[in-house]
């Protein structure tokens, strides 16, 4: 479904350019059509043509931009990265991602810690 959609994006893409730039610009300078000279059309008639044809393309173009986003939306999992981090009373557990890539290394074991205080004879 996503792959038609594309694929009718990009034909609506492609033709709405080339309209585009089948009319005819105010300078007369870009516009590969609507040159004088009978035909078919007026230049009237082919102007018209032209805008409502732009119009319809440019309809098309903002529904499948609006379908293709919907459509990404809903195969998106839940959530994002920063929702999968684990968090204890707004602080950031251990265990992120710098965590991950941290060099991993065995903590030393504690030194004995010496009693506090006056040494007492046992006795013996």
């Amino acid at each position: 479904m996503e792959t038609v959609l594309i694929v009718i994006h990009l034909m609506v893409v492609l033709a709405l350019v080339g309209v585009v730039l089948l009319q005819r610009s105010e300078g007369g300078a870009l516009g590969i059509g609507g040159g004088g000279g009978g035909g078919l059309m007026s230049a009237r008639g082919a102007a018209n043509a032209l805008t409502r044809t732009t119009a319809i393309l440019a309809a098309a173009f903002f529904a499948t931009s609006i379908l293709l986003g919907v459509l990404a939306k809903i195969d998106q999992g839940p959530g994002g990265i920063l929702d999968q981090v684990p968090t204890t009373q707004g602080q950031p557990a251990s265990g992120g991602v710098f965590d991950q890539l941290a060099p991993q290394t065995q903590p030393a074991a504690p030194a004995p810690v010496a009693p506090s205080g006056p040494q007492v004879p046992s006795g013996q």
